[in-house]
């Protein structure tokens, strides 16, 4: 429970008022030594209950969260793998979706005369006069 500033002044009216202006000096040291005590014996508490019950209680899950481990990763896999034959047998009669193909490139023609040439001497001999005239020019 958080007390804004309003909440504060009007407890602080009121205890004026109730207490008086000599003795609310005296309450409030008294209010606030006993508020330090609270929190001092809850932080002591806090402490022994994580030190007695939830440190030992992680310790003896940590085994524990590492044999289960392997058993979630291997049910991941089986249901990957259902899902996969279940939606081969759902598709079975279906006709395959065809990918879309793609463009083929078209050949260098340089290249594909280089390769020509090579591949063929009569070709190649046909192509040595036109490179000299390509030369000459």
């Amino acid at each position: 429970m958080k007390l804004g500033f309003w909440e504060i002044l009007v407890i602080l009216v009121v205890a004026l008022l109730v207490i008086g202006p000599d003795k609310l000096p005296y309450y409030t040291k008294k209010l606030g030594v006993a508020l330090k005590e609270f929190r001092k014996v809850s932080e002591s508490v806090t402490k022994e209950m994580r030190e007695s019950v939830i440190d030992p209680l992680e310790e003896a899950s940590a085994p524990l969260r590492e044999a289960v481990e392997p058993i979630t990763e291997l049910k991941k896999d089986i249901e990957g793998s259902f899902k996969s034959v279940e939606r081969d047998f759902n598709n079975i009669g279906k006709p395959k979706k065809n990918s879309p193909k793609q463009p083929q490139e078209e050949p260098n023609t340089a290249e594909t005369a280089v390769q020509t040439a090579e591949e063929t001497p009569a070709a190649a001999a046909d192509t040595e006069p036109v490179a000299e005239k390509v030369k000459e020019e």
